[in-house]
This record gives C-alpha cells, structure tokens and sequence, in this order.
C-alpha cells in the first residue's frame, strides 16, 4: 500500500461519512417538521434542504442546515416555514403567521 492508496482510502471514507451526516440531519430535520406539523394540527406539503454549509456551534465544527417547508392550515391555501439547524440540534422553526380551519 503507498502513499496515494492511503490518501484514496481516506477520501472514500470520508464520503462516506458525510454522505452518512447529510442523511442523518435529513431525517432527523424531516422528523422533527413533521411531528411540528402533527402538533399544530398542520397539513405537511414538502420539505427540501435549502442550504448546507460547515460551521461551529458552542465550538463544535458541524454541518449547519437550513430545510425549507410547505404546509396548510386550512387545506386550500400554502404557507412556507424555515427550520435552522446546527448538527442535530434544532436551532430555530420559523412559520409565517397562517390561517387556521
């Protein structure tokens, strides 16, 4: 094993590992909007990622995500909310204010 086959080693592992985090904060993200929703008596339309980028939070490097979201109050109209998350640690769900059945 050289030198090049150990930097493709740690290449392939390390996406690996971020293809790993990426999912994990998608489904964590997905959860946690859905169980809001859920609570607020809201309909869930759609969910996207809208950004990703590396960050720190408390001093900890992380992925720092921004999920954007669809939802109804009432069935025929559409709302659009932002959840803020560093890690898997929500940091703030914002919904605009909307009309309820």
């Amino acid at each position: 094993m050289n030198l090049f086959d150990l930097v493709m080693l740690f290449v392939i592992v390390g996406i690996m590992f971020l293809f790993w985090r990426f999912r994990a904060i998608a489904e964590f993200a997905n959860s946690h909007i859905a169980d809001y929703c859920e609570r607020q008596n809201l309909q869930l339309i759609s969910v996207a990622r809208s950004k990703t980028k590396v960050g720190s939070y408390r001093g900890k490097l992380d992925l720092h995500s921004e999920f954007s979201f669809e939802f109804s109050g009432t069935g025929e109209d559409s709302y659009s909310g932002v959840l803020t998350m560093a890690g898997l640690k929500v940091l703030d769900l914002y919904t605009p204010a909307y009309r309820v059945h």
